[in-house]
Formats: C-alpha cells, structure tokens, sequence
C-alpha cells in the first residue's frame, strides 16, 4: 500500500518520540537506578523490552479491522473495570507509594488505569454511533455519564487524580464532539472542577501539593511538598537555551524524584536545552496534525467510529503531553502523569504503541475508500 501524507506525519515523529524517550530514559535512570539494582541500565533495558512489546501490539492492531473494535469495545470495557477492581483484591494489587495502581504479573506491572483510557477511547467512541439519535437527550447523556462516574470511583480510590481528570476530559471530550450540546458540555464541566475542589480539598496531601505549587521555593514547603516542582524548576533552569549535554544532568542524582518518569521533561531540557523541549514539542505537534487529518478523513468517508477513535487517541495523548509539561515548568500542581512515548513506563507505552496502531488501520482502510 503506498505510503501517504498522512502515514509519514504519524511514522516520522512516532519514530522520533521512541528514539528519544530511549535515550531520556536511559540518561534520566542511570544514577537511580544504579542505586537500586547495581545495574545502571536496568531501567533502560526495561523499556527496551516494553517497547519492543508495544511494536509488536502495535503490529498486531495494524492487522485487526477497526470493526472488530467496534463490535467488541464493551469487552475491553469490561476487562478494563475488572482490571480497576482487582486492584483492591488482597495480594493482587501492589502499593508504591501509598498508592495502590498496579498489579504485578511475574517481572511486568500493569496498570489498569492506563488500559482503562485505552478501552474507554473505543467504548465511547462506539457508543456514540449506537445511540447516536439520543446522545443529546438526556437519556442518552446519563449513561455514558453513569459508566464515567464508576470508572472515576475506582481510579479515585486507589488515588489517583490526575488518571480521574484525563479520563473524565477524555470521555467528555468525544461527547462533546459526537454532538452533546454546550449546555451539557458546561454541565459536566462545572460537575468535573466541584468534584475535583472536593477532591483537593478534603485530602492534606492534595491540598498541600497545591499550596506548594503556588510558591514551591518558600521557606516551609521547599523541603516538603516542594520538593519535586523546586527541583524540576532548577533543572530547567539550569538547562538555558542549548543545556548541560547529555547525560550531565545534575538533577538527577537523587535531587530530583521521578525523574525518568514524571519529571523526564524537566531533564531534557536541563540536558538538551529550550531548543530540545521545543524539538520534542514540535515532534508532538506534527503528530496531532496526522492525528487530526486521519480523524478528518474518516469523517468526510462517513467512518464515524473511526473518527471518533483518532480523536480520541488525539484528546489522550495531547492533554497528557500538556498536563506533564505544565506539571514540570510550574503552571500546575504536582501530579502523577507520565510524558507520553517519553518516560519510562511499561503499560504506558504499550497502550499508546497500541493506539498508533489502530490509528494507521484506520488510515490504512481509508485509503481503499
């Protein structure tokens, strides 16, 4: 099949963004991880393995039609929730941190959460063809509403907010553009922030997390619920316009939490520079046009759930790029969101691989049309 615009704006940055989150985790982990296993390349072996598992889910959704999907969405629905409750079975989900969000299969993790917005992209995206005559009524509005508000439940319980809030934008979203009205979309937004006021406020951690986050360089939250978005301030900082180099990251050594995951950003850029936090942002940026073109094309050949699909994956990995880079530069509280194709995390990975895939199916069957 020949190769189109379309495909090289999704391949090209696609194949950028794995190169480079390779070579960020592996400069990001080294010290940590050196600490923790005498290996310091365990964690970049690791997401080697984990993106050569993605590349071969990804291969495998390049050859499954977009209507199986269709036709089998509320099986990966129900398996993501399945997943959710599992969690809360004792000796079956792990705690880190406090927080129970994975379960332990042999040497892997899984996250459910992260299934869960994967399954959710297509369920949503199905349901809005199946009831599309009533998705403004409101009928048709509570019960995707009703299957969110359970979702929100589990993965708030384990906590874990920031998964809440990029679900609940991530339904909302393909509501809106399957064809809710601005009143619904005000509705649920309203709902979302009084949810999230409650959230913040009745948990100390939370609450605190947004204190520290509007001046993390004070004299009593530096040292404690500072520490991270202070750290990742400095490391930005200390990066300029061209950076450190490579690998010389000051940061990173145990200054730093997370910083091969939720703070990779702000090791970039200490190491690569503003010149190399733009490249990556630009790299997204040729990847949403794609994604935005290939949503556009399924729409104008009447493939609705198709459409929908590519916009969803669209909505998912722009708002997380967004949440992550404004979590690391200070716009917005410290919250667990990984960089998506970036930093290290297994199922991550292995979800979005998975969703580029559908994404050039979709393309893919397009071009027969």
């Amino acid at each position: 099949m020949n190769i189109t615009r379309n495909d090289i704006l999704i391949i090209l940055p696609l194949s950028f963004l794995i190169i480079l989150g390779m070579i960020m985790v592996t400069s990001s982990s080294i010290y940590v991880a050196d600490d923790m296993t005498s290996n310091p390349f365990y964690f970049a072996q690791r997401q080697s393995l984990f993106i050569a598992i993605g590349l071969i889910a990804m291969t495998s959704f390049l050859v499954i039609p977009s209507t199986f999907l269709y036709k089998t969405d509320w099986i990966f629905m129900l398996l993501s929730i399945l997943l959710l409750i599992a969690l809360f079975i004792p000796d079956v989900g792990t705690s880190v941190n406090g927080s129970i969000r994975w379960i332990r299969l042999g040497p892997i993790n899984i996250q459910p959460s992260e299934i869960c917005k994967f399954s959710l992209i297509l369920y949503i995206s199905g349901y809005s063809i199946r009831r599309i005559s009533e998705i403004d009524s409101l009928r048709g509005f509570l019960k995707p509403l009703s299957l969110l508000f359970i979702i929100s439940i589990l993965i708030m319980s384990q906590p874990d907010l920031g998964s809440t809030a990029i679900v609940c934008i991530l339904v909302v979203g393909i509501l809106f553009y399957a064809g809710i009205s601005f009143f619904q979309l005000g509705l649920l937004i309203l709902l979302i922030v009084l949810l999230g006021y409650i959230a913040i406020t009745t948990s100390p951690m939370r609450l605190a997390r947004v204190l520290a986050f509007t001046d993390p360089f004070a004299a009593d939250v530096v040292l404690n619920a500072g520490w991270q978005l202070s750290n990742s301030l400095i490391s930005i900082g200390q990066g300029g316009w061209f950076g450190v180099g490579l690998g010389n990251s000051f940061q990173k050594s145990f200054f730093l939490p997370e910083a091969h995951t939720d703070f990779i950003f702000a090791i970039l850029v200490e190491e690569l520079g503003i010149i190399g936090g733009m490249v990556l942002i630009l790299l997204f940026m040729v990847l949403f046009v794609g994604l935005i073109l290939i949503s556009y094309d399924s729409f104008r050949k009447n493939r609705y759930f198709q459409g929908y699909v590519v916009f969803g994956t669209f909505l998912l990995i722009s708002i997380q790029m967004l949440f992550n880079i404004a979590v690391n530069i200070g716009l917005l509280p410290t919250k667990g969101l990984t960089l998506p194709f970036i930093s290290y995390g297994g199922t991550s990975i292995i979800i979005m691989l998975s969703l580029m895939g559908i994404v050039l199916r979709i393309n893919n069957e397009n071009k027969l049309l």
